[in-house]
């Protein structure tokens, strides 16, 4: 048939090519296997179970003693915030204009339905709803922002107690491979074991301080005080809506 040989040969020059491709990618496989063994190996004399043990046990009791199950807890969930964006108010300002005109068009009592994701927001509208004056809607915002405020600090403090606590704790554990070590001069074969629990205690509670837990706690106040100012932006529009939507007196009505 026409064209039959070409095919034949695209075909064979295809099955090689897909021969080769086989081959390397084994190939390539190993050898990453390989960089990946040594990586370990280079890395090895830098792991110690007993050095880990003191310094990461011994900052969580250290903390888990320092401060409540609900600051812990917290601290905890605020590890889902740091990889997000900052907090900012533009959306939550669109959506009280929003509500400002729908007050407008069919009455407070309709803002009641509307959904509402964020909390504090929620709050200060079912106010507004059930008739709150000016006033006291301005100290539910003043009393829910050092709330929060109050939240995220604790959150940042369980992280900076525990930066403050893992160097002290890696200095026990080398207090600790020095106790072993002198306790052992007699056996040469242990005194290297000990002298690397003392060692290695030292880096992990300095890596770990310097390194995890305080880069987190600064990153945590940062973004608490960037949605504080945030916030802020939300107090005059919805202190408008409380002023237009608060409930008229006779007098007033008939001035």
């Amino acid at each position: 048939m026409p064209g039959s040989a070409p095919l034949g040969r695209y075909n064979h020059r295809f099955a090689r090519q897909s021969r080769g491709l086989t081959a390397v990618g084994p190939a390539f496989a190993t050898r990453a296997m390989m960089q990946t063994a040594i990586s370990f190996a280079m890395l090895a004399p830098f792991v110690d179970a007993t050095a880990v043990t003191i310094v990461v046990g011994g900052t969580a009791l250290g903390t888990l003693l320092r401060n409540q199950l609900g600051d812990l807890a917290r601290s905890l969930a605020a590890l889902r915030v740091l990889p997000r964006r900052q907090f900012r108010a533009d959306p939550l300002i669109d959506q009280i204009a929003a509500f400002g005109r729908i007050a407008k068009r069919h009455g407070v009592v309709a803002l009641d339905r509307s959904v509402i994701k964020d909390a504090d927001l929620a709050a200060v509208v079912a106010a507004i709803v059930d008739g709150f004056d000016a006033d006291a809607i301005a100290a539910i915002m003043r009393d829910r922002r050092r709330a929060r405020i109050e939240r995220h600090s604790a959150a940042a403090d369980v992280w900076a107690g525990a930066a403050e606590l893992a160097p002290a704790m890696g200095m026990v554990g080398t207090l600790i491979g020095l106790v072993k070590m002198f306790a052992a001069m007699d056996d040469p074969a242990t005194i290297g074991g000990a002298m690397a629990i003392a060692l290695l205690a030292t880096l992990y509670g300095a890596l770990i301080g310097n390194l995890v837990a305080m880069p987190i706690a600064a990153r945590l106040r940062r973004l608490a005080r960037h949605e504080a100012v945030e916030r802020q932006r939300l107090e005059a529009p919805l202190i408008t809506l409380a002023t237009r939507e608060a409930p008229k007196m006779p007098a007033q009505v008939a001035a």
